[in-house]
C-alpha cells in the first residue's frame, strides 16, 4: 500500500466520523512518527509533511556531516562523509543532510499495522468525543428515540445514532415503551465499561422535575424563581418548594399557571404524577407546615438536635399528613430535613379518659366485659350515659350501676 491510498482512506474514513482536519493531521503524523521510532529509536531528527487533500505524504530525515573518524558519527543526527556522498557526491563536512523516507521503507507489515492503528485512534476519537459530548450534557434533557426493549433496560438512539440506556429503575413505574416512541429524560451520568462510553439517562431523578420546570416556565428559566429543592416518589407524588426574590411575582402560581397550565403538561409528561408547589420559606415551623399540605397543624415541637419534629393534628387531619401509602408525611421530611412525627391531638374529654381495664382491682372483670360488650371501654364513654340506660342494655343490675358509677367519678374528682 502506497502513501497516498493509505492517507487518502484514513482521511475518507475520519470524515464519515465527523473528524476536523487539525484532528486528523494529528492523528496520521502521531502514528508515522510512532513508525519511525521503532525504525529509527528516535524522532527528532524528522520532519513529516502531510497533505490529506492530495494524498502526499513527506518523510524527511535530517543529518549533520562529520569525518568519518569523528567520535559523533554513532549519533542520530550525524553521517559519515562517506554515507553522505553515497547520496549526493559533492557534500562536504559540516553540511546537512535532507534525505526523504519513503513509506515502504518502513516495511509491508510495519505499513499494515499503522492503518489499523489510524483506525483505532478514529475509533477511540470518536469514543472520546461523545464521552464528552454527554459529560457536558449531564443534568439536561434530551430526547431520543427507542429502538430496543430488553428486560433491564429501554435502548434508545439520539439523532446522530448514538446509543443511549434508560435502565428500568430510571424509568418512572407506568412508563410504557414501543420502539419508535420519542422519550424525553434527563442525561444522569456516563460511564466507561471496557473502553465505551455508556450514556445513563433518567426519569426518575429530582433533576427531571426541576429541567421540566424550566421548560414549562419561563420565570423558572429566567431566574426570577428559584427551585430550592425537589423531591419525588416517581410517577405518584412530588413536592417543589420555590422561591422568588420578587415580591411581584407569586412563584407558587407563576408554576401552577392559569387554571394549572404550566403544570399539567408536566405531570402528564410524569404519568400523572402528582406535584405539590409549596412557597419555600426560613421559618421552619411555617415551612414544616406547608409541606405536609393538605393537611392542617395544630401544634408542633422541634426537636433540632435530634433532628425530627413532633407535629399534632385533629384526628381527621392525620390521614391527609401521612397521606396514601404514607407518601406525604415521607416526601415532607425529605423536603424539610427533618424526620416528622405525627401525633393525634386529644381533645379535652378524651385527655382524661381512663381505660375500663385500668380499674380491675376495684371492679370485677366479669362487669367490664360485660360493659365492653356493649361498646364501653373507657370511664368516660360509661358516664356519658345515663345509669337506667346502662341497666337497660347490659345484665348488670341497678346496684351494681350505681356503684360502678360511683367508683369511675371518684377517679375524676381526684
Amino acid at each position: 500500500m502506497d502513501s497516498g491510498i493509505l492517507i487518502e482512506s484514513f482521511a475518507d474514513f475520519a470524515k464519515q466520523k465527523n473528524v476536523d482536519r487539525p484532528t486528523m493531521i494529528r492523528i496520521l503524523e502521531d502514528v508515522f512518527r510512532t513508525m519511525i521510532r521503532k525504525k529509527f529509536e528516535v524522532d527528532d531528527n524528522f520532519d513529516i509533511i502531510i497533505n490529506a487533500d492530495k494524498g502526499d505524504l513527506e518523510i524527511w530525515r535530517f543529518r549533520e556531516i562529520v569525518d568519518d573518524d569523528s567520535e559523533d558519527i554513532w549519533d542520530y543526527d550525524k553521517i559519515s562523509l562517506t554515507e553522505a556522498r553515497k547520496i549526493e557526491p559533492d557534500f562536504e563536512i559540516g553540511e546537512e543532510v535532507a534525505e526523504e523516507i519513503k513509506l515502504e521503507d518502513f516495511g509491508r507489515r510495519a505499513v499494515m499495522t499503522a492503518r489499523q492503528t489510524l483506525i483505532q485512534r478514529i475509533k477511540d476519537l470518536e469514543k472520546d468525543i461523545l464521552y464528552q459530548k454527554y459529560k457536558d450534557l449531564v443534568g439536561e434533557i434530551i430526547s431520543a428515540e427507542v429502538y430496543q426493549i430488553l428486560g433491564r433496560e429501554v435502548l434508545l438512539v439520539d439523532g446522530e445514532g448514538n446509543e443511549l440506556s434508560l435502565p428500568k429503575n430510571e424509568q418512572i413505574s407506568k412508563d410504557r415503551f414501543r420502539k419508535g416512541d420519542n422519550v424525553r429524560a434527563i442525561v444522569d451520568r456516563v460511564e466507561m465499561i471496557n473502553g465505551n462510553p455508556k450514556i445513563i439517562l433518567s426519569r426518575t431523578s429530582g433533576e427531571f422535575l426541576e429541567r421540566l420546570f424550566e421548560s414549562e416556565v419561563p420565570e423558572v428559566y429566567d431566574g426570577l424563581i428559584t427551585i430550592k429543592k425537589v423531591v419525588r416518589e416517581p410517577g405518584e407524588r412530588a413536592k417543589v418548594a420555590v422561591e422568588s426574590y420578587d415580591d411581584r411575582i407569586d412563584p407558587v402560581g407563576a408554576c401552577v399557571g392559569m387554571k394549572g397550565s404550566r403544570i399539567h403538561s408536566i405531570v402528564r409528561e410524569l404519568q400523572n404524577e402528582n406535584i405539590d408547589v409549596i412557597n419555600f420559606t426560613d421559618n421552619m415551623e411555617l415551612y414544616i407546615a406547608r409541606a405536609l399540605s393538605p393537611a392542617k397543624i395544630s401544634s408542633m415541637k422541634i426537636l433540632g438536635d435530634e433532628g425530627r419534629v413532633s407535629v399534632y393534628l385533629k384526628p381527621d387531619q392525620v390521614s391527609l399528613a401521612i397521606g396514601k401509602g404514607g407518601q406525604n408525611i415521607k416526601l415532607a421530611s425529605k423536603l424539610v430535613g427533618l424526620e416528622i412525627d405525627v401525633f393525634r391531638e386529644l381533645s379535652d374529654y378524651e385527655e382524661e379518659d381512663v381505660d375500663l381495664d385500668e380499674f380491675a382491682d376495684e371492679i370485677d372483670s366479669w362487669i367490664i366485659d360485660e360493659l365492653k360488650r356493649i361498646g364501653l371501654d373507657t370511664a368516660k364513654s360509661v358516664l356519658a350515659l345515663a345509669q337506667d340506660d346502662i341497666v337497660r342494655r347490659t345484665e348488670l343490675e341497678e346496684e351494681t350501676v350505681k356503684y360502678l358509677f360511683e367508683i369511675l367519678n371518684k377517679e375524676f374528682e381526684q
